[in-house]
């Protein structure tokens, strides 16, 4: 029977992200469906890029575009340096890279550029960084860029009066729309909670591992999850994202 796993950022921390795959004991029929964020935190985050463009050769993987993500293709492919990129895990993501020679790094910016914004699977469960604004779903979003920075979704459905029922005329039409919604890019920590999260029928999978927190992965149908040790604890001589 085939599972869909789907990831949290992961911010550089490929330590953890193997130990977690690991931990997972992926199958051959198994789907990984990554939210995005692959890179600004830990050292590795070339290293992370490499590794899952290496995974996608033998596993179906599909990779969602975060909002770093959009910056460090910003400056692979024409050099440019965002200074709010580069205080928030920028600057860890350009030395990662000084050890990647030009041949990788065309790789890479395939790796990028192919990235989706959001997905839909044959359940109507839909995967995206951060969320939607549009009341008609992703397709009819007018500015792109909330694909991997919104988070009126997310707080909506946090916040959402549990008495209200989905045939109400005050239920959120947004939530209406998929069965399922699986979103990464605000961290669970901010509400002081370490495992993935839910709010109505939305599942939030960021659980700080580019901070003090853990990767992690869930199981969209079983509901299991699974997370790696505290990611710092493999970079002991880092302070990811914290510094920022």
């Amino acid at each position: 029977m085939m599972r869909t796993l789907v990831f949290g950022d992961i911010h550089g921390g490929l330590k953890a992200l193997i130990q977690l795959l690991d931990k997972v004991a992926v199958k051959e029929n198994d789907r990984l469906i990554f939210l995005g964020d692959y890179v600004d935190g830990w050292s590795e985050s070339a290293q992370v890029v490499g590794f899952l463009i290496d995974l996608s050769q033998k596993q179906e993987c599909i990779f969602i575009r975060g909002n770093h993500d959009v910056w460090c293709h910003e400056w692979l492919n024409k050099d440019v340096i965002n200074d709010i990129w580069y205080l928030h895990g920028g600057k860890s993501t350009i030395e990662s890279y000084q050890s990647i020679d030009s041949l990788e790094k065309e790789k890479h910016l395939e790796f990028f550029a192919n990235m989706k914004d959001y997905f839909v699977d044959e359940h109507n469960n839909l995967f995206i960084h951060a969320g939607f604004s549009s009341m008609h779903g992703p397709e009819k979003e007018h500015y792109a860029s909330n694909f991997s920075w919104d988070r009126t979704l997310w707080e909506m459905a946090l916040t959402m009066d549990k008495r209200i029922q989905k045939d109400s005329l005050s239920y959120p039409k947004r939530l209406l729309l998929y069965n399922e919604i699986y979103i990464g890019h605000t961290p669970t920590l901010h509400y002081n909670i370490e495992i993935p999260m839910q709010g109505c029928n939305v599942w939030n999978i960021d659980t700080g591992a580019g901070f003090y927190g853990k990767l992690s992965c869930i199981d969209t149908e079983a509901k299991v999850f699974w997370q790696s040790d505290v990611v710092q604890s493999f970079y002991p001589n880092e302070k990811g994202r914290n510094k920022a």
